[in-house]
């Protein structure tokens, strides 16, 4: 073989083998419905899948609440003090509660609390009828904050992200949320971090088991619905860099958890090669 030929022959091998590698990291998928990954340090969005795909947000639905709750309070128009009588509705809401009893009177320091922590539906609406006067105009609250915001694929039908039919976003509307959200109340993280939350001598966990399993995970929300899948936003931070992952659609939490740390991981991979 001449020597012209010998090199054809290794440039074609070169040529098969970054093709080759390049297929397999396209195909590198997550196992998931839909994900977006995003650097908050530069800006930069380092990984999608599907980000604009049409998704319940299940509990998801709980940052926008706290968002406007938050942003209530800085506003002056309530205080994390304020008492709040919890009516029959909130008394009455299913799936993860703190089980308020119809009556009963809480603080808004509380109630945050726990739909941040232990995802409370009940508190939530409890939230929602204290600071939008009833639930309907709350969710209206929702809906123009989420449009402000540039949430263009996303529509709320209620406060806690039970299963409502219209009620939609996206992984790149929920990324946009996040961002802003955390951006704009940063001291939010002490809260969402929390593993733990007790009320009336009942201690229940946080499901964002990345907050044990991820050493740099320090939030922010998780959720699931049966139709929708299991959700999670995860934040983490590793020396200067924070990362934001959103993962919508994951089959059960144990898919989740995986590839949500998949994700990240892979993430911070990037950052530090960039920087090398």
């Amino acid at each position: 073989m001449t020597l012209a030929k010998r090199v054809t022959v290794s440039i074609m091998i070169l040529l098969v083998f970054f093709l080759s590698n390049a297929l397999s990291k396209a195909e590198a998928r997550l196992a998931v419905r839909s994900a977006i990954l995003f650097d908050m340090t530069t800006d930069r969005v380092l990984y999608t899948q599907n980000a604009d795909a049409p998704v319940q947000p299940a509990s998801i639905t709980k940052v926008l609440s706290l968002y406007i709750a938050i942003e209530a309070i800085r506003k002056g128009n309530v205080s994390l003090g304020d008492p709040v009588k919890i009516s029959r509705k909130a008394g009455r809401t299913n799936g993860s509660k703190m089980f308020l009893k119809a009556g009963s009177t809480i603080s808004l320091k509380e109630l945050l609390e726990g739909m941040a922590v232990v995802s409370a539906n009940d508190a939530s609406v409890a939230v929602a009828e204290y600071i939008g006067g009833n639930v309907e105009d709350f969710v209206k609250k929702m809906n123009r904050t989420a449009h402000e915001l540039g949430m263009t694929g996303s529509f709320f039908v209620n406060p806690n992200g039970l299963p409502a039919k219209g009620q939609v976003t996206t992984a790149r509307d929920v990324l946009t949320l996040a961002c802003d959200y955390m951006r704009r109340f940063p001291d939010s993280l002490d809260i969402h971090s929390r593993q733990y939350f007790t009320y009336r001598d009942i201690t229940q966990h946080n499901h964002n088991n990345l907050l044990t399993l991820h050493p740099d995970v320090d939030g922010l929300k998780t959720g699931w619905i049966r139709k929708a899948g299991y959700h999670i936003i995860a934040t983490a931070k590793r020396d200067n860099t924070r990362l934001i992952a959103v993962v919508m659609g994951a089959r059960n939490h144990a898919i989740r958890t995986k590839e949500t740390e998949r994700l990240l991981d892979e993430g911070f991979r990037m950052v530090q090669e960039n920087r090398g």
